[in-house]
């Protein structure tokens, strides 16, 4: 006999084939979402993977900036977020006015806006940026021009000691990642003395002083697949721990902290994807204005950094 999530599992599998839908799901959704996905990863890498698609309607199982991101990305697609509510603290730290305002401060200044902000904010910007690129992408700006980067000012510290621009930042931080401390790391090591300790470039600093590697969540993927280390302390997201497991089923994995859990990406379950995917909710709109000029930023970060 079929159990219930077998059955709700099955409903959305049939849905998803009645709409034409690609499931897309963040690195930090809930296990079964992940299992579910057509496409699990980090939110540009997602957005870029459903552009490619010939599905109708996108499912973003994630928060709603990296569902306006699939929207810029693929405006002539449907893009739902399971949860309307489902947002993200970091990207609503700073808005388009705000950004504006400290434009006016810097008129020569060039904007790199992390990929987790708002459309309204990436369309104020010149250029966008992920974890795993955003030190490229600074170091291909010119020297004589001044840098904006927002809105997280702990990937924006790591960026600027990496490239040794003094760049102005914006104090935005994302709380999941600063519940993380420098007290857990080291309970941490001590429990595991032969760990390898990797870190999220949105941690504290005193956090990513004790990592072994600072990576976005795609990298860490690469680097577990790839390291002969036998157990790896993670600061991040604890759900990354998931897609971890599944390329290192021979290894250990310790959360630096039980603590670090994002309620937003929390908010997607199975029975919110079926709902989203029987009546269309809810749908993602960008105003094409803001879209176009958001896609901009987007593009000119492909055009100086075809990888990623």
């Amino acid at each position: 006999m079929d159990t219930p999530d077998q059955r709700l599992l099955a409903e959305i599998r049939d849905l998803r084939a009645k709409r034409k839908a690609v499931i897309l799901a963040h690195n930090y959704q809930r296990a079964e979402i992940q299992d579910l996905a057509d496409f699990c990863g980090d939110s540009l890498g997602l957005s870029i993977e459903a552009s490619k698609t010939d599905a109708e309607v996108i499912v973003f199982c994630g928060v709603r900036f990296m569902a306006e991101t699939a929207r810029i990305l693929s405006p002539r697609k449907m893009v739902l977020l399971p949860d309307r509510w489902a947002g993200c603290p970091m990207a609503d730290m700073i808005t388009a006015e705000q950004l504006r305002g400290l434009k006016q401060k810097h008129p020569d200044a060039l904007v790199v806006c992390y990929v987790n902000s708002t459309a309204e904010v990436k369309a104020e910007s010149d250029y966008c940026c992920t974890s795993a690129n955003a030190v490229a992408v600074v170091q291909s700006l010119p020297q004589d021009r001044p840098v904006i980067f927002v809105p997280d000012q702990h990937l924006g510290q790591f960026v600027a000691k990496q490239t040794g621009r003094d760049l102005i930042l914006w104090p935005g931080y994302c709380p999941t990642h600063a519940l993380i401390s420098e007290d857990d790391v080291r309970k941490a090591k001590e429990q595991h003395p032969d760990a390898v300790v990797i870190a999220h470039p949105e941690c504290l600093e005193p956090v990513k002083d004790l990592a072994d590697a600072l990576l976005s969540t795609g990298q860490m993927i690469r680097f577990v697949k790839d390291s002969p280390a036998q157990c790896f302390i993670v600061a991040t997201e604890i759900d990354m721990i998931h897609p971890l497991r599944k390329v290192r089923p021979d290894a250990e994995f310790v959360p630096a902290s039980p603590r670090s859990v994002c309620p937003n990406m929390k908010k997607i379950t199975l029975e919110k994807v079926l709902a989203s995917l029987a009546g269309l909710q809810f749908q993602i709109e960008v105003p094409e204005a803001v879209r176009v000029r958001a896609e901009r930023s987007l593009q000119r970060m492909v055009e100086i950094l075809p990888e990623r």
